[in-house]
């Protein structure tokens, strides 16, 4: 089956009962059963329709045994770090999501979580931290904001050769661009808010494990703890996910093309994006995806700068998040990596002038004169 079918028909489709071709909306919390015990579904929280159905449908997409629904991305991640024990060292990718690190550091730390924040896309850093304690190599790629490359293919066999989990944060590639467990991906993860839902109008997180053993586990932590997504908001993800594919595609043909007005600037210090054949890790991304998504991260020079043209872009819209129909525009520094300390965003290249758009469905024409309008007046 290919990509475009898979989102249509992967998982669980329509409605045996009623022959509807959208999933119901079960918008239910408990079940009757038919003597105790004896039930196909016992209480929401445990398991839903339509929520199952989102799990299938995220299984199949990123070639996994099972799939999990949550009512965040940051949800999904704290669940998975439950899988792991006081004590434990987890390896994270540097370039990490700014919610993330604040996870890691302010929070699972408190829990005795280990946590080393490494460079993933160089292989020797990731052994050089491996501790007796290890226990999982945790990576992002492409990364937020620097579009970072991390080889799955050589995360895999390290993870291999000391027992480790691999776990792979995918929320910019997509399982529609990049399927990270057939490289040796054990979890994979996405904030599916972002282009998996890709209207702005919905928060949720997923999960997607490799083995049966991990999917009893995780549905444990699920079940137990309780973040789960509810059915409105499952039913919204699935309709998102069906037109994945068409958005993916016309996002990044608009993507190359606003890059390219980018890179004719001589007032743009730098550029960071996986389809440059300039771009750290082109070729590995090239090797282990399809396409290279619709996220720029540039530097204009300045903070003061950078909020000027922030400030002048029409439609580019000043807005936390990103893999919406809408094209965004933000401010790492000052908004989604803020709760890094300053100095460890300038060590990584965080600075205060990176601007990170993230590129809509609208014309590509439009979109580069607005940014043209913007950064002329900044």
């Amino acid at each position: 089956m290919k990509k475009k079918t898979q989102l249509i028909h992967g998982g669980i489709v329509g409605d045996k009962h009623t022959g509807a071709v959208s999933v119901p909306i079960y918008q239910v919390s408990t079940y009757k059963q038919d003597g105790v015990g004896n039930f196909q579904y016992e209480y929401s929280r445990t398991g839903n329709p339509t929520r199952e159905a989102l799990e299938s449908l995220i299984a199949d997409l990123e070639q996994g045994h099972a799939g999990f629904a949550f009512g965040s991305g940051m949800a999904a991640i704290s669940a998975v770090i439950m899988l792991f024990d006081s004590g434990d060292h987890i390896i994270f990718t540097d370039d990490v999501y700014g919610g993330t690190y604040r996870l890691m550091s302010k929070v699972m730390t408190r829990f005795n979580i280990d946590v080393t924040f490494v460079d993933t896309s160089k292989p020797e850093a990731i052994t050089e931290a491996i501790k007796e304690n290890t226990k999982a190599i945790f990576v992002e790629t492409p990364t937020n904001p620097l579009l970072k490359i991390t080889n799955f293919n050589e995360v895999s066999k390290i993870a291999n050769e000391h027992n480790l989990l691999f776990v792979v944060d995918n929320t910019f590639a997509t399982p529609y661009w990049q399927n990270p467990m057939i490289h040796g991906a054990h979890i994979v993860l996405h904030s599916a808010t972002k282009y998996l839902g890709g209207h702005s109008d919905v928060v949720a997180g997923l999960v997607v494990v490799n083995s049966a053993e991990l999917a009893e586990k995780l549905h444990f932590i699920q079940n137990s703890v309780g973040g789960i997504l509810g059915p409105q908001d499952s039913w919204l993800l699935m309709r998102g996910i069906k037109t994945l594919g068409l958005r993916m595609e016309q996002t990044e043909k608009t993507t190359a093309k606003i890059v390219e007005y980018l890179s004719s600037r001589d007032d743009i210090q730098s550029i960071y994006y996986p389809g440059l054949e300039s771009h750290p890790g082109h070729d590995v991304h090239k090797s282990q995806s399809t396409g290279f998504g619709g996220m720029i991260s540039f530097d204009v020079g300045s903070g003061e700068r950078a909020e000027k043209v922030l400030r002048e872009t029409t439609y580019f819209t000043l807005a936390e998040s990103l893999g919406a129909v809408e094209s965004l525009i933000s401010l790492p520094a000052k908004m989604t990596h803020a709760s890094i300390p300053r100095d460890r965003r300038l060590e990584l290249g965080i600075t205060d002038g990176l601007v990170r758009i993230s590129v809509g469905i609208e014309d590509a024409e439009d979109l580069i004169e607005d940014l043209k309008q913007a950064l002329n007046q900044g």
